[in-house]
């Protein structure tokens, strides 16, 4: 924790110097709906050679997105864990870009703001630090990416569920992180005015995830647990990364959210702000429960069967908004009620 209390600062330079020049940024890290697979290091494009990755072989889960924006991401992070500032700003539009961490609350726009920015990682990082993707959901116009940031970047681990979203030369043109700051051992945000807008409007997602979150959303923000459930298959899985919870199957997931729904930051209140992903999955931005955390944000990732139905669904919030005997409430909601 010391340790955590050393870095931040330092992030937090970075980030408001960013914003003191007009902009502001986001770091760190992602997160996917999926069952790990070992087929992200030996997937690529077709007539593509690739090297073995600078971080760990066979942890990706490419089984929802195609094997060119697998490509894609493997370059990015092989880059990343290079800390080669050049081959990582080469995937960027230079011109209309932006990179933004939801948790921090800060958005920077501009290519050359951003290379500024990483430029500044790579150089202060040690050697051995790397980030990898654990999770691929989408395609080369949007995708949904879960990643890890090794402690070597910000003196703790960073697991994040990130938005990404590409234009036609593949060039990315937004960038959201998020991620939990209580799992991550990071301090609770400060008071700082939270951005209305991240960029919301710059959106490329297939029809078929973007009708599957507008109803999930929907539901949820009803309080439909059923209307909820109804949109899953029979084995759906739900994970909140927050909460640290995962909840198995259609029947128990209808239950779990008969429970909690009320209480989660994504539920009645919540509206859903951005979209991306293929007709296999992706995953949507949305704004915060007033009673949660009002103006704050999350990302959810879903993915989707052969007939468009829900069947892995991961979430991601910063938790340290809420009170420890709230957190402790709500990662007990996953438990059963008691047997008659």
């Amino acid at each position: 924790m010391q340790h955590a209390n050393k870095q931040e600062p330092t992030r937090r330079t970075i980030l408001r110097a960013g914003a003191a020049a007009g902009t502001a940024t986001g770091l760190s890290a992602a997160g996917i709906p999926g069952a790990r697979a070992a087929n992200a290091t030996t997937t690529s494009a077709p007539g593509e050679s690739r090297k073995p990755p600078p971080y760990p072989p066979d942890v990706t889960d490419t089984s929802r997105c195609t094997p060119e924006v697998a490509a894609l991401f493997h370059r990015i992070f092989t880059a990343k864990s290079e800390h080669d500032t050049a081959a990582f700003m080469a995937h960027f539009s230079r011109t209309n870009t932006s990179y933004s961490d939801a948790c921090l609350g800060v958005v920077m726009s501009g290519w050359q703001t951003i290379n500024t920015e990483f430029t500044s990682i790579f150089t202060s990082a040690p050697t051995d630090a790397i980030a990898y993707p654990l999770t691929i959901v989408g395609d080369t116009d949007s995708a949904t990416v879960e990643f890890v940031d090794s402690p070597g970047f910000f003196g703790q681990e960073i697991r994040a569920l990130s938005s990404v979203t590409f234009d036609r030369d593949r060039k990315i043109t937004r960038w959201v992180d998020y991620w939990d700051r209580r799992s991550s051992l990071f301090p609770s945000p400060d008071a700082s005015a939270y951005p209305a807008d991240f960029n919301d409007s710059e959106q490329n997602a297939d029809p078929a995830v973007v009708h599957a979150a507008t109803r999930l959303q929907s539901a949820f923000a009803a309080g439909d647990a059923a209307a909820a459930a109804a949109l899953m298959s029979v084995d759906v899985v739900h994970e909140d990364m927050a909460a640290h919870t995962e909840v198995r199957g259609q029947a128990q997931v209808q239950r779990y959210y008969t429970r909690a729904l009320r209480h989660l930051p994504y539920g009645p209140g919540a509206a859903l702000l951005h979209t991306e992903g293929s007709r296999q999955g992706g995953g949507y931005e949305w704004s915060t429960s007033p009673a949660v955390a009002p103006g704050r944000r999350g990302h959810t990732a879903i993915g989707l069967d052969a007939v468009g139905r829900i069947n892995h669904l991961i979430t991601v919030y910063d938790s340290s908004l809420l009170s420890y005997p709230a957190y402790l409430s709500l990662v007990g909601l996953a438990a059963e009620a008691p047997l008659s």
